[in-house]
């Protein structure tokens, strides 16, 4: 069982399969969003459906550049024989 759930992960074959998975899972959790009330936001962006949503996708994706960003630009990665 989790050796199929392992090579669906890894395997390029699934690729195509893992993509359409993501945005099916994305259309889910946006569409999910416009069925819960919106009674009491404290700005007026918390009244909008699918921000939640965007707002997360937008800082995860923020947080993998910057983190690439650091590792090569700043310094924080060396190479493997660094210490060699």
């Amino acid at each position: 069982m989790i050796a199929k759930i392992v090579r669906f992960f890894g395997d390029e074959e699934h690729a195509k399969r893992r993509r359409k998975l993501l945005y099916a899972i994305l259309l889910v959790v946006v569409a999910a969003d416009f069925l819960v009330p919106r009674e009491h936001g404290d700005f007026f962006w918390d009244d909008l459906p699918g921000w939640g949503a965007f707002y997360g996708f937008i800082s995860c994706g923020l947080i993998v550049y910057v983190s690439k960003f650091l590792g090569h630009q700043g310094g924080l990665m060396v190479d493997e024989d660094h210490y060699d």
